[in-house]
Parts: structure tokens; C-alpha cells; sequence
């Protein structure tokens, strides 16, 4: 249940930091409030997975799973630039973040 919990908490930072985005600046009220809703239900959710995950696995994932989801999203949704050398790097990522769930001992 601890992984399950663990990816619920990064797919809520891609949530938080592309809501970053749309708040623009924290003046706009209701993408405010789902951005802020996002960032403490990832927290949240972090906390409840590193309760058996160890927690520098637990972080790594929980950072990971943002940044690679962030990178596409901002590549899908506000047209940042497609390389190739970004997707391997946004694979490396992901590469990264199997091997540490391989590796950690559950």
C-alpha cells in the first residue's frame, strides 16, 4: 500500500506545480486553492509512504515522479521545447525511479 500511497503523492506534486502555473502569482483564487489543496495532499500522502518506505527511497520517488511528470506536462500543455535530449533525460528519470523501487526491500 506504501508504493500506492507514494504515487499518489508525486502524481499530486505534478498537480501543485502545474497549478503554480495557472495561479499567476497566487492571485487567481480557485487555482490557488487547488494548488495549495495539491501541495498538503501530496505532503500527505508522502508522509503516509515513508511510513515503511525508507524515506530517502520514499523522496527520491516523490521527486522524481514530479519532475518527470512536471517536464511532460509542460511540454504537452505549454509547448516547451521537445528534444530528444530532454526525453532521454525524462527516461533517465524514470529509469531511476524503477530501479530504486526494484531495489528497496518490502
Amino acid at each position: 500500500m506504501a508504493w500506492i500511497w507514494l504515487s499518489v503523492a508525486g502524481a499530486m506534486e505534478i498537480v501543485w506545480a502545474v497549478g503554480l502555473k495557472y495561479t499567476d502569482g497566487f492571485t487567481r483564487l480557485w487555482p490557488s486553492v487547488i494548488t495549495f489543496a495539491a501541495m498538503a495532499a501530496s505532503v500527505y500522502f508522502l508522509a503516509l509512504a515513508v511510513r515503511t518506505i525508507p524515506i530517502g527511497t520514499g523522496y527520491a520517488v516523490w521527486t522524481g515522479i514530479g519532475a518527470a511528470g512536471v517536464a511532460i506536462l509542460g511540454m504537452v500543455l505549454f509547448g516547451e521545447p521537445r528534444t530528444l535530449a530532454r526525453v532521454g533525460c525524462i527516461l533517465l528519470i524514470v529509469a531511476g525511479i524503477a530501479g530504486l523501487k526494484l531495489v528497496t526491500p518490502q
